[in-house]
């Protein structure tokens, strides 16, 4: 006997008909669906169906029959889901976050190592400010995070993917538009854009290139995110420092010049827990020469 017979015969049973159950529930042919129900009475040694002008009706034995066959179907079901369940649950995860906006160029790459040597492992991906994506690796919620080099950040090791140089943004009718390039101290008497203190890091760059140049620049407004950025360098006529990965926020009246000389850089780098002992993790981390950018 064979799941299929049972299920033939609760769909006859059901609808009534063997005309009905072959071509409403079961899609095949009815006399290959009437010989599957003979065989099954065959096997079981008692008629289970009688038939009439209106169909078929269940004898005594068939009734007693369908209690059992819809029982035994359901917990082969069951079955099916439980082990679907367990598969899932012992399915290899991996938690990856991105600082905002990197995930448009890196995502794709990291994603191709990571589903080459392990097509079955589960992918989560987040996207968060820098610190928070130290936070998250430090207390295990994350395996991995394309962030920047957070100074306090015990625990953590860092591998450098790529340097991305800072550019100036500016309004497309700016008076330094004009130019291919910016020397720095025309930035001065300018409205300034920075960032605040919710990347740090980068604000440091930013600082640390300013104060190197000589030039004592006091931000006009500090901003928590790159699209509040471009709306007030348009809406302010202001100048604002920022990485090259910046430019997927440009809106269309906002453009970007080099800096004339060598210009301030920051790293992106690959954040990891020096005691996750995940082997999904000890691959990517293996492969990240292949991720990284001239």
């Amino acid at each position: 006997m064979e799941l299929r017979h049972l299920r033939y015969f609760i769909a006859v049973a059901e609808e009534g008909s063997v005309t009905h159950a072959a071509d409403r529930r079961l899609h095949t042919a009815q006399p290959s669906l009437s010989r599957q129900i003979r065989d099954l009475e065959a096997e079981v040694g008692v008629p289970l169906l009688t038939r009439n002008v209106h169909g078929v009706e269940l004898t005594p034995a068939g009734w007693a029959f369908l209690d059992h066959a819809r029982l035994a179907l359901s917990q082969v079901e069951a079955a099916g889901e439980a082990a679907r369940r367990v598969a899932q649950s012992a399915k290899s995860k991996f938690e990856l976050g991105f600082l905002t906006g990197q995930e448009l160029a890196w995502l794709p790459a990291a994603m191709r190592v990571l589903t080459d040597q392990m097509p079955n492992i589960e992918i989560t991906v987040s996207s968060k400010y820098s610190p928070d994506l130290a936070d998250a690796l430090m207390s295990g919620k994350l395996d991995a995070a394309f962030m920047r080099r957070e100074a306090h950040a015990s625990g953590l090791e860092f591998v450098r993917v790529a340097t991305e140089p800072l550019l100036v943004f500016l309004p497309m009718d700016h008076r330094l538009a004009a130019q291919a390039a910016i020397d720095p101290r025309e930035l001065a008497g300018e409205s300034f854009i920075s960032v605040s203190n919710i990347a740090p890091m980068l604000r440091i760059a930013i600082d640390g290139y300013l104060a190197e140049q000589g030039l004592d620049i006091r931000p006009s407004h500090e901003v928590h995110n790159l699209t509040m950025a471009m709306s007030l360098i348009a809406s302010t006529h202001s100048v604002a420092l920022a990485p090259t990965y910046a430019q997927s926020y440009l809106p269309s009246t906002v453009i970007t010049r080099p800096l004339t000389g060598t210009p301030p850089t920051i790293d992106l780098v690959v954040g990891y827990r020096t005691g996750n002992a995940s082997p999904i993790l000890e691959l990517f981390v293996s492969r990240l020469p292949d991720l990284a950018l001239p």
